[in-house]
Formats: C-alpha cells, sequence, structure tokens
C-alpha cells in the first residue's frame, strides 16, 4: 500500500472550500509593500493568510500554523528561495509552492518546477492573477488527496478482499481444530480493527457454548492492541506473507493475550432463554442490529451497554444454515464515528467468515469424537469376538473333556486296581517288572483325569480370611521330597507382616503346587526357587522364580492355553488351571522370561479390606 503523504492523507475538503479548517496560505517576500497588500486581497477572498520576511521566519511558521500553500519569493535576505525550495518539498511534502521573482527568466522557471514548485510567477503581476494561480495549485492538491483517498481506498479493498479469499481457501480446503480456529477468529477480529481492514476501534467475538445453551464471550481487540495490531498488518503487507503466516504471526502479539477487553468479553453470559435480548434476537432472528445513543429497533439491554461502556454499537449474527452460532459486536469507542450502512456490510462479509471457520471447527470435533467412538466400538467388538472364540473352544474342550473322564475313569481305576494286587501277589521279578510298568503308566493317567476333571468342573471357590505365608509353607513340605530329590533348593522372601487373604484354601494350595511342580521340570539338573511375596497398595503380589531352561518367546503367550505343553509327559492343564484360580479370585497372572535364565510367575492378588482388619 502507498505511504501516506504529510498534509494531504487527512484533507477533507470540496471544490469550493479549497483550505481544511486551520490550514493558512504563507506569504514569504522580504518586501513589506507587496505582503501587506496581497494578503489583505487573499483574505478578502476568504482564503487565510499568514506572513515571512524570510527563510528564518518561514521556518518558524511550520511549528505554528499549518501551512498548505506558500507564495515564495525567489530573493530572500537570508536564503535564495531556489536554494529553499528542496528543503520545503523534502520536509514538508504536500504543500503547494508558488515561486515569484522579478525576473522573467525561463531557464530560472523550468528549475523551479523541476524542484518541486507547482507554478511560477514574474513580478510585477496582477493580485487577481497571482489568485487565479493560487486557485489552481489548491485546486490540484485537492485532486491529488482525492486521488490519494481514493487509491488508499482501493489499496485496502483490495487487501480485505485478498484476506477474505485466503479465508475461504483455508475453511474450504480443511476442517479446523481448536487451535486452528481460535487463530482465524483472532486474523478476523484484526482484519475487523486494522486499519487496513474495516477500522472499527473494538471487535467482540460471543459465540453459544456446545450445548447452545449460554451464548459466552470468547474473543476481544480493543484500543489497547490497536497499535500493536497496525504493526503487524504493516509488516504483513511489507512482507507479502501468505495466510498461513499471518496467523502464525497474530499468535505471537498481544492478540493473544488476556486483554483488558478479552476479559471484560469473557464475562458476559446470556442464557438463550431470555429471548428479548438483543444479543440473542441478532443470533436467533439471523439479522444485524445497529444500536445509537442507546437505542435499535429492539430493546437494548442496559447491562450491555453498561458492560460495553459504549451506546453506539452493532451487532451482527454468526450462523451456519442449520444453527445460530453466535455474534459479532464492533464499535467506534475511541474515535466516535457514525457506524454507516457500508461499514455493517462490510462487517457482514467478515462475520460470514467467521461463521464458517467456527462451523467447520465443529464439523471436525464431531467427526473427532465419532471417529473416537468407532475406535471404542471396534475394539469392544474385536475383544467380544476373541472372547466368543475362546469361550466357543474352551466349551468345546470341557465337553470333550468330560466325556474322556466319564468314559476313560472306571476302566483306568480298574486296571490300576488289579494291577496294584497283581503287584503284591507276584514273585517272578521278570512279570513284576511289566506290573510296576503298568501301575506307574496307571497312576499317570489316573493324574491326568484329575487334571482334566479339575479343569472341566466349575469349582465353587469357598473363600475364608487365612494368611498366606503359612499356606505356603505347608504346600511346600508336600513337595519338600521332590525338591530334595531334583537338588532344588527353595528360598523364600516372606517379610512380615503376614497378608491375610479371602481366599479358597483348597484352591490357593493346588495352585501353589501347579506352579511349583513347572518349576521343577524347568530344572531338571538342580537350581534355585526363590518365592516372595509383597504388598502395595491393597494388592498381594507373589513371585515364583526359578532358575532353569525357560520357555522360548515364541510360544510364552501360549503357556497358558488348554493342553499345550512342550513336555514330554503331561497334560499342559497347569498353567491354564493356574490363571482360572488366579480369575476365581478377582487376580491377575503373568509369565515372563528373566534376564539371567529361567522364568518368573508373578501373581497378583487383592488384598479384601475386611480381612486386613481381621472383620
Amino acid at each position: 500500500m502507498r505511504e501516506a503523504i504529510p498534509g494531504l492523507h487527512h484533507i477533507s475538503l470540496t471544490p469550493d472550500k479549497l483550505l481544511a479548517g486551520d490550514e493558512v496560505i504563507a506569504i514569504v517576500d522580504d518586501d513589506t509593500s507587496i505582503r501587506k497588500p496581497l494578503r489583505l486581497f487573499l483574505e478578502s477572498h476568504d482564503l487565510a493568510v499568514v506572513e515571512a520576511g524570510s527563510a528564518a521566519e518561514l521556518r518558524s511558521l511550520f511549528g505554528t500554523a499549518r501551512i498548505a500553500l506558500i507564495l515564495l519569493d525567489i530573493g530572500l535576505p537570508d536564503t535564495d528561495g531556489i536554494t529553499l525550495l528542496p528543503e520545503i518539498v523534502a520536509d514538508h511534502p504536500g504543500i503547494a509552492i508558488v515561486m515569484l521573482t522579478g525576473m522573467a527568466d525561463l531557464e530560472v522557471a523550468l528549475d523551479c518546477i523541476r524542484k518541486g514548485a507547482d507554478d511560477y510567477l514574474a513580478k510585477p503581476v496582477q493580485f487577481q492573477e497571482i489568485l487565479l494561480v493560487v486557485r489552481k495549485a489548491l485546486e490540484r492538491r485537492w485532486l491529488m488527496a482525492e486521488n490519494f483517498k481514493h487509491q488508499e481506498d482501493l489499496e485496502k479493498a483490495n487487501f480485505r478482499i485478498q484476506l477474505l479469499h485466503q479465508l475461504s481457501l483455508k475453511m474450504n480446503s480443511v476442517y479446523l481444530s481448536t487451535v486452528e480456529l481460535d487463530e482465524i477468529l483472532q486474523a478476523i477480529l484484526v482484519g475487523i480493527t486494522a486499519d487496513e481492514g474495516l477500522r472499527f476501534n473494538r471487535a467482540f467475538l460471543v459465540i453459544f457454548d456446545d450445548e447452545g445453551d449460554v451464548l459466552q464471550g470468547k474473543l476481544a481487540i480493543g484500543a489497547e492492541c490497536r497499535e500493536e495490531a497496525a504493526r503487524i498488518w504493516a509488516e504483513l503487507r511489507e512482507k507479502k506473507l501468505d495466510f498461513l503466516e499471518i496467523v502464525q504471526n497474530i499468535k505471537k502479539s498481544c492478540l493473544n493475550g488476556d486483554t483488558k477487553v478479552t476479559q471484560m468479553i469473557k464475562s458476559l453470559q446470556v442464557p438463550v432463554a431470555d429471548s428479548e435480548h438483543i444479543l440473542i434476537r441478532s443470533a436467533m432472528e439471523k439479522r444485524s442490529i445497529l444500536v445509537e445513543d442507546g437505542h435499535a429497533d429492539v430493546p437494548v439491554d442496559r447491562d450491555l451497554i453498561d458492560l460495553l461502556g459504549e451506546d453506539t454499537f452493532v451487532v451482527i449474527p454468526l450462523f451456519s444454515p442449520s444453527k445460530s452460532l453466535g455474534v459479532i459486536i464492533a464499535d467506534h469507542f475511541i474515535t466516535r464515528q457514525p457506524i454507516s450502512k457500508n461499514n455493517i456490510r462490510s462487517l457482514e462479509i467478515f462475520a460470514n467468515q467467521a461463521s464458517l471457520a467456527i462451523d467447520h471447527s465443529r464439523l471436525y470435533m464431531e467427526m473427532e469424537d465419532k471417529i473416537s467412538e468407532l475406535e471404542d466400538v471396534t475394539q469392544e467388538l474385536e475383544k467380544n469376538k476373541d472372547l466368543l472364540v475362546e469361550s466357543a473352544s474352551y466349551s468345546a474342550l470341557g465337553q470333550m473333556s468330560a466325556q474322556l473322564v466319564h468314559v476313560l475313569r472306571n476302566p483306568v481305576t480298574s486296571i490300576g486296581g488289579a494291577a496294584r494286587i497283581l503287584e503284591k501277589k507276584i514273585q517272578d521279578e521278570k512279570s513284576l517288572e511289566f506290573v510296576h510298568m503298568i501301575v506307574n503308566e496307571t497312576s499317570r493317567l489316573e493324574s491326568t483325569m484329575k487334571d482334566l476333571f479339575d479343569f472341566v468342573r466349575q469349582p465353587k471357590a469357598e473363600k475364608k480370611c487365612e494368611p498366606l505365608h503359612p499356606l505356603i509353607r505347608k504346600t511346600l513340605l508336600l513337595l519338600q521330597p521332590t525338591l530334595i530329590k531334583h537338588s532344588i533348593d527353595v528360598e523364600l522372601d516372606v517379610p512380615g507382616p503376614d497378608p491375610i487373604l479371602e481366599m479358597d484354601e483348597q484352591l490357593m494350595r493346588k495352585m501353589i503346587l501347579h506352579l511349583v511342580r513347572n518349576a521343577i521340570d524347568a530344572m531338571p539338573d538342580g537350581g534355585t526357587l526363590t518365592i516372595a511375596v509383597r504388598e502395595q497398595r491393597g494388592w498381594v503380589t507373589m513371585l515364583f522364580s526359578d532358575t532353569g531352561v525357560g520357555i522360548a518367546e515364541a510360544i510364552q503367550e501360549r503357556a497358558v492355553d488348554p493342553f499345550f505343553t512342550t513336555k514330554t509327559y503331561g497334560t499342559g492343564l497347569g498353567l491354564t488351571l493356574v490363571e482360572k484360580i488366579v480369575a476365581i479370585h478377582g487376580g491377575n497372572f503373568s509369565l515372563t522370561q528373566k534376564t539371567d535364565g529361567g522364568m518368573e510367575a508373578r501373581i497378583n492378588l487383592p488384598e479384601k479390606m475386611l480381612c486386613s482388619f481381621g472383620i
């Protein structure tokens, strides 16, 4: 945008009134016999005049008078007029200059014009001719001011159009997050208040809350940010930044702070039930309302006037095709200028952009919520699907196992009983060896049948408050011979006090037996089994750590699957039963490979409050 020329930027003239306000014409001539009558002549034609007899006096006049035109004599006592001319043009652009000289020299005239003079008169000259030249020079000055003003208006309009175009592109290409929405709304409010924009002194954004029940103040730009806003927009203009760079610059300014006007507008809350409130009416009726001197075509809330400290303002609605979004309030709080229809129409264009931004942001938020809900539903469906598959598998295994137990239990028991009787009666060592084999394999089958029976039945836990440490010690006594046989040392790390758990003692003993047997199987050449108990935040943790061969990472997750085993002998139900017993007690079970070798089984059980207090 072109730079303002001092003396022209704020001229407001009409062709029949060539001097504005307190502007004057300066006659600079050392001959008083010319100055005085010429002054009287010009004043008789309604032109204000001041005098100076030298360059020094003229310089002092610049500090006391608004000079519009200078009648400058070339021959001054202290400075040559041709030498003074470039100084005036450089220091006071916008002032018209007519040179006066006693020499009718074309070269001198052309030199004066080249150095910035508007015209040239040779003495002697008639006052009427001087008046004609003065009028032409002032008219030319007026035309320059008008041209500058129109050029400035065109450039400002072009700037606003470019901004609105960039806003439209931004909002038509993407949905807006909450952060992006705030940035765009700030850019819109700056566009409303900046000199390059609509030049309102203050702008307030008030929008409905998420439920649509209350109109709530959100953002504002006021007088305290005008200088900052002007600086920002001048910088943006010079750098020719695009829209994304514009909002990034605005984020760094005072517009992003908690200014007084922002604090003020955030205190504004109007319930939608107050249907006669001017802001609610503007939002719901989707029409702009101009308030002048506290009056409008609808009742004006006195509290709103008191809050704004202003009785002349305009309310512009924000709305999407489906709903009302809020309003923008704008005023000329400082300049006190009237709000014209053109101001309102231009403001409505900016309000449309704000409406689009808010609507796009809410659509984006709703889309994000829907996506999140769909993801949750999908996860739940996947989880339920896995549970259904697992349940179906367990059901099939349970039915098969129940049938096997029912069909095989009696024959196996009969074979085992007969073999044990024969074992006591047969004396032949060769035959006795075969009988021992039958007894051992029958015992193995009976153990398998027992595991199957435990797996398929749904035990009803009979829980009581029992101490944990004695249960661990008693269970280890049952396996003491086996532990000694396999050269396995047991380390108990069970510091007091003894945790009291609400548990089924038989099931818990069975769980500990399975875990210890599993550790024994993992250490065929001996090793160390460490059993530790810890209490933390209402949970009791049992840790069974061995120094055995461990489980390969590839099959670790399948270790608790029914009938899965890596052993030559065994049903693969041990860890499955452990997990089942832990679940019955409301806990969780996990297996992890230790960095130094071996496995660690972790059981977390809830410590019941009633048991903790011995109730």
